[in-house]
């Protein structure tokens, strides 16, 4: 066992026995089924754990498990406080000391001991980095600096985890969640119990909420197209192209800024275009993708298969076959369940594939009949979609690209 988790095992073992000697002072018995002896001391047993290796162990996980909320919601703080900013404004490698943080804090009284402990929280999970400044005022002072987490956490950069961040840490966004066990004994849909709509319908009547979602999509599209345009080809023979579900279009500005001879349609829903600027070469049009798909050589859809069922992507999928030509394609970029495991282009890359199984759980909870696919799924729907030859490229991001062929 390595030996960060033999300390771990050792203080649960303690926290364990100080638990049980409490109970056994107690008046009564200790509810367990039996106790028996370990190195003078009793330890309560049922025998239900295979080893005291393997209750440790699952303690731990259990004990993470219950509060893994936190980590989130401490980095919220932290976001919202801007002190990724605050350090990355002294440069990528620079270091402040707690005060230093502070003074740069809205307001002029801070609760500096609040922010050690946040601090120091965060540090222990790799988001910040701490390093000995030496003595000062008689004690040591800690500086802190930013690690590749925290990077991604600054929002003044272009490319940032923060809008994603913000929004699934929405009360609303998070809502949902607490009616997920219901929803299995039901079937009914989480957001909907929890709002009384749809997502896209409560989004149309809720602007604030619309604008969170469309800052968390376009943040998003900024980190993927980055990864996507520089080991995807596929757009350099095209004269034109459509983005359905493009929201406000971020996605197809990087396109046309690497291939600025497309001509380029954003297609979205009405009141999603609403809020989009003027892109240049970009059209933006609104319209339902259930109804119909603008005509261009290829059709493009990021991450937006996976918000719906099997047979509303069927339906997605031959309106956009009406609109391309027989030379025409489809580029999906989603998920690939199992895909990063099974392709030699995915292994040995940074990102966890188990990523595909917590954005399921996230479709589950807030869009009607949405999920990640494995590669026999895609091919099911692709192929009642009017779509037979297609391939699925890895590229280094947890989405992969599926480029499907008119059949």
């Amino acid at each position: 066992m390595p030996d960060d988790q033999l300390r771990l095992v050792a203080r649960l073992k303690k926290y364990q026995y100080n638990i049980f000697k409490r109970c056994g002072s107690m008046e009564g018995e200790c509810t367990m089924s039996s106790l028996l002896p370990n190195k003078g001391c009793e330890i309560c047993t049922d025998e239900f754990f295979e080893s005291e290796e393997e209750e440790m162990l699952g303690q731990l996980h259990a004990w993470n498990c219950t509060f893994a909320f936190v980590e989130s919601l401490a980095v919220k703080c932290a976001v919202l406080l801007e002190i990724p900013d605050i350090i990355a404004r002294q440069g990528p490698r620079a270091t402040l000391s707690l005060s230093e943080i502070a003074a740069r804090l809205p307001r002029e009284s801070p609760d500096v001991s609040c922010l050690f402990r946040i601090m120091r929280f965060l540090v222990a999970k790799g988001v910040f980095r701490a390093e000995d400044g030496g003595r000062g005022r008689g004690s040591f002072q800690t500086r802190y600096g930013l690690t590749p987490v925290s990077k991604w956490f600054v929002k003044k950069r272009e490319i940032s985890m923060v809008p994603t961040l913000l929004m699934q840490n929405d009360e609303r966004i998070v809502a949902p969640w607490h009616y997920l066990n219901e929803c299995v004994l039901d079937g009914s849909l989480p957001f909907e119990r929890a709002h009384g709509a749809d997502i896209w319908s409560y989004a149309s009547a809720h602007p604030d909420f619309n604008h969170l979602v469309n800052n968390a999509m376009a943040g998003g599209t900024r980190i993927m197209m980055k990864t996507l345009l520089s080991k995807y080809q596929g757009f350099h023979s095209l004269d034109s192209l459509v983005d359905v579900g493009g929201g406000t279009g971020a996605a197809l500005a990087e396109i046309v800024r690497a291939y600025p001879s497309i001509k380029a349609i954003n297609y979205d829903l009405p009141h999603v275009v609403a809020t989009a600027r003027n892109l240049s070469g970009v059209e933006h049009v609104g319209g339902d993708m259930f109804e119909t798909v603008p005509a261009a050589d290829a059709i493009f859809m990021k991450w937006i298969m996976h918000d719906w069922s099997d047979e509303d992507c069927t339906k997605i999928l031959m309106n956009c076959r009406k609109s391309i030509p027989e030379t025409g394609k489809v580029i999906i970029v989603d998920m690939v369940v199992d895909f990063q495991h099974n392709n030699d282009q995915k292994k040995g890359g940074a990102l966890d594939p188990n990523l595909c199984l917590v954005f399921d759980l996230l479709m589950a909870t807030h869009c009607t009949g949405g999920k990640e696919r494995t590669e026999e799924e895609w091919k099911k729907i692709l192929w009642e979609g009017g779509f037979g030859d297609y391939n699925i490229i890895g590229i280094p991001a947890p989405q992969s690209v599926i480029e499907a062929f008119p059949r």
